[in-house]
């Protein structure tokens, strides 16, 4: 029985459904904006940073250790997302493999939200 590579993948994901191999570059071109945009911003210099937003208590302070959950969530949304974006094309098929990338993107797009939200509190 021969084993399906990652790169057996790819070549069927482009031979079949392009608009998912779309799909996953621009995940991980979003991703990688978002690590880059949460690093470049991450304020090692400061003891007191917003870290949250509650609808009753505002904005919760916190130690800029707790803003590494935002490189943490790109690393998470561009490599292990892009994964298992293959691996639901293999077991489910192309329209859910959309329907999750299409997801994935909202969450990153509502982390960038976020983390521009923070930032202008803190």
């Amino acid at each position: 029985m021969k084993q399906i590579t990652f790169k057996d993948d790819i070549i069927a994901i482009y031979r079949t459904e392009r608009g998912i191999l779309l799909l996953i570059i621009i995940n991980l071109l979003l991703s990688i904006g978002l690590l880059v945009f949460s690093l470049i911003n991450l304020n090692s210099s400061n003891t007191v940073v917003k870290t949250g937003y509650g609808d009753i208590g505002g904005y919760r302070d916190g130690s800029w250790v707790d803003m590494l959950s935002f490189p943490l969530l790109a690393v998470i949304f561009g490599v292990l997302h892009g994964l298992l974006s293959l691996r639901i094309f293999r077991k489910r098929g192309g329209g859910m493999a959309k329907f999750f990338l299409l997801i994935t993107t909202t969450l990153i797009a509502g982390t960038f939200l976020v983390l521009i939200r923070l930032l202008g509190e803190g």
